[in-house]
């Protein structure tokens, strides 16, 4: 089995080539085409394949995590989109909730407000009404209004429309006979339906979830047949598949349908990346920690485990989102973030990137403004001449010629100016990890740190030593490790519908009946992807809470048939999970099952292991010496530092910082009172030191 891992980042685009059979892994970075993001996976294709021989014609699988609907809803520039909703709920879209996001705030965005996915002229309303408890018919579907409001929209130049009527997810048979007319008026439109991207309640969340697919669907389905046709073009003839938020794959059908399963697809990439690593390093406690380009994402995994978002806190560029995601936190801080004086003098770094063009000023290609790449230059932690394994050389001059302007402006030496944007970037993001751990009574000194990312190992062991924690993980591809990620995980789809019923009196029968059906219909979704039952299974869960309140937790359920016994353990961990979350449990108070959730997996092939590095000694493993300089006692210090190169590094052997080790993919930074360790699985270990 070959398998091709592609992930498109903010500057540069990841891949990585594996013959699972062999255990033998190719890698290979090109830098990211963001007018076509699919130009520049194409070229690390067959660049890929070129350079090691591989014929495009033998690649089973290609797995790709792409950034084209993230990027489309951060950048709000998704398409024309039009809504068809219940009369009097135009407006929803508009008025959110009730909770602000920041209560006391009267300045704060609010994303639905300030930046509509749909605008009011294009939502449209049609008489018809469903009511619960079980969707039953109140007021007849107006068809007629609803085929004069598809061609007004039509007229309007609108190229998607969703479809959000009131309690569709009890009775989806309103929104599918609108969808039936509006495809009749718009054939070449997108459309889709709130219950078919979400058959859950809250209608603020399931419009808004809609409003997404549809303000990104067709950029989506573009890109996909593209890049699809592309590839069939160059030879390749195996399957694509898409990395989704929940951290499975998907089919190219299944994520046109549902493009809103894209949203976090590069990102969930890096988290199965880092897991993988764990399981190999035998390390089960980690925070993932994945530097680019532009952005810092990390990821919490405990006992071999990560988690997903909930309700209460799953969103994008602040719209909120009934989707699974795995639970990312993503921050601006990356290579090419850039470090400027504010209004009010403050020195600060990023959000801003310069991006993959024009880049740092140390890629040539018309940077002007300094950023962490140039920073990390000045200070002789970069290797001008070894970056990308020498397939790309750094202008020193730029750097330095940026960085001295920015010194200027804070009255700092240029090299003091330099080490006071590595402090402040690593102290972002530092803090970024404290948000996910400290403030959710999570001690990160138990965890190790695994920095990935082509920039995590220039950062992982100054931000891990902020917090104290012991270890980091430098994976054997870390500027790949998302890429790696791909190859790790399975095809997964997920089907929820709300349930409510209370402990007191259940219906056992209907839910069961519920459960079944959902299974049937992911198998029915298996079948079309012609998995075997065999390479099938099903993961239950359900979103629970004590009665009155109003967010839930996610809770396990049995497999099988659903009974007392079995609800009774079910019912016994969500007071656990419950007092875990908020630090007490009501045992006397009764539970309400809101929705169930069903997950099904398909197993795909995966990479187990690597090769076991042949190692070499420290001797051979040396370049050269050159200066770095890092901050020791409060000062600037400059070292005669080692530089390594990685690939010759002995096994098993320990050696000291400061150091300096290259590989193609990345450069890995140990500052001074670190000692480190090449496993056995080939990843790096470094342990931390006490340092003033």
């Amino acid at each position: 089995m070959k398998t091709i891992g592609v992930d498109v980042g903010g500057t540069f685009t990841d891949l990585v080539y594996c013959d699972m059979a062999k255990g033998d892994i190719a890698i290979h970075k090109v830098s990211t085409t963001p007018d076509d993001p699919s130009r520049g996976v194409m070229t690390g294709i067959r660049e890929l394949c070129s350079a090691n021989s591989v014929d495009p014609a033998q690649i089973n699988y290609v797995f790709h995590g792409t950034t084209t609907a993230t990027n489309a809803v951060l950048e709000n520039k998704g398409v024309k989109a039009g809504m068809i909703t219940n009369e009097g709920f135009r407006d929803i879209l508009h008025i959110g909730r009730h909770q602000r996001v920041e209560h006391y705030s009267i300045q704060q965005e609010l994303p639905w407000q300030q930046r509509s996915l749909v605008r009011r002229a294009y939502r449209k309303t049609v008489a018809g009404r469903l009511v619960p408890p079980t969707g039953a018919e109140l007021v007849p579907l107006d068809h007629d209004a609803v085929r004069k409001a598809a061609e007004e929209l039509k007229a309007e130049g609108v190229e998607s429309v969703a479809i959000c009527f009131l309690f569709s997810y009890l009775n989806p048979a309103h929104e599918l006979a609108a969808k039936a007319i509006v495809e009749e008026v718009m054939p070449d439109a997108f459309v889709t339906t709130s219950a078919f991207i979400s058959q859950q309640f809250r209608e603020f969340e399931r419009f808004t979830t809609a409003s997404l697919a549809a303000f990104i669907g067709p950029k989506v389905d573009r890109y996909i047949a593209h890049l699809d046709s592309a590839l069939r073009e160059s030879g390749i003839q195996g399957d694509l598949r898409i990395m989704a938020s929940n951290g499975g794959v998907a089919t190219p059908k299944m994520v046109t349908e549902k493009p809103t399963l894209t949203l976090l697809s590069g990102l969930a990439a890096g988290v199965l990346g880092g897991k993988w690593i764990g399981d190999v390093t035998n390390r089960h406690r980690l925070i993932t920690f994945d530097i680019g380009g532009t952005s810092a994402d990390i990821g919490i995994i405990v006992d071999g485990a990560f988690a997903e978002t909930d309700a209460r806190s799953t969103s994008i560029a602040g719209f909120p989102l009934l989707t699974p995601m795995i639970d990312i936190h993503t921050i601006g801080a990356g290579g090419g973030s850039i470090a400027y004086v504010d209004r009010g003098g403050a020195f600060r770094v990023g959000p801003q990137s310069a991006g993959a063009v024009p880049g740092p000023a140390a890629y040539g290609r018309g940077g002007t403004e300094p950023t962490v790449t140039d920073a990390n230059l000045v200070l002789g932690r970069l290797a001008a001449q070894d970056f990308l394994g020498g397939g790309m050389t750094l202008d020193e001059q730029a750097s330095s010629t940026v960085i001295s302007r920015l010194a200027s402006e804070l009255s700092l030496p240029v090299e003091e100016a330099a080490e006071g944007i590595l402090t402040i970037i690593n102290s972002n993001m530092a803090n970024a990890i404290r948000s996910r751990t400290v403030q959710k009574g999570i001690d990160p000194r138990t965890f190790a740190l695994v920095a990935m990312g082509g920039a995590g190992p220039l950062h992982g062991v100054e931000v891990a030593r902020m917090l104290g924690i012991p270890e980091v993980i430098i994976p054997p591809f870390p500027g790949i490790t998302s890429a790696m990620g791909l190859l790790t995980t399975d095809l997964k789809y997920d089907v929820t519908r709300t349930q409510f019923q209370v402990s007191t009196a259940i219906d056992f029968d209907r839910l069961n009946s519920d459960f079944s059906e959902m299974e049937e219909e992911l198998g029915s979704q298996f079948k079309a992807d012609k998995l075997t039952e065999t390479n099938v299974r099903f993961e239950r869960v359900g979103d629970l809470r004590y009665v009155g309140q109003g967010y839930e937790l996610k809770t396990a359920f049995p497999a099988g048939v659903v009974t007392q016994e079995g609800l009774a353990e079910t019912f016994e961990r969500f007071h656990k999970a419950h007092a875990a979350e908020y630090g007490h449990a009501f045992r006397e108070s009764p539970i309400e099952i809101v929705n169930l959730r069903v997950s099904g997996i398909g197993v795909m092939p995966k990479i187990e292991k690597l090769h076991p590095p042949e190692g070499g000694t420290l001797d051979k493993a040396l370049v050269r010496t050159s200066r770095s300089v890092f901050r020791v006692d409060g000062k600037l210090e400059a070292f005669d530092t080692p530089v390594y190169r990685r690939t010759s590094l002995p096994v098993g052997e320990v050696f000291h910082g400061p150091a300096i080790i290259l590989q193609k993919d990345s450069t890995t930074v140990m500052p001074p009172a670190t000692t480190a360790i090449v496993d056995k699985s080939g990843s790096i270990l470094i342990s931390l030191g006490e340092v003033k």
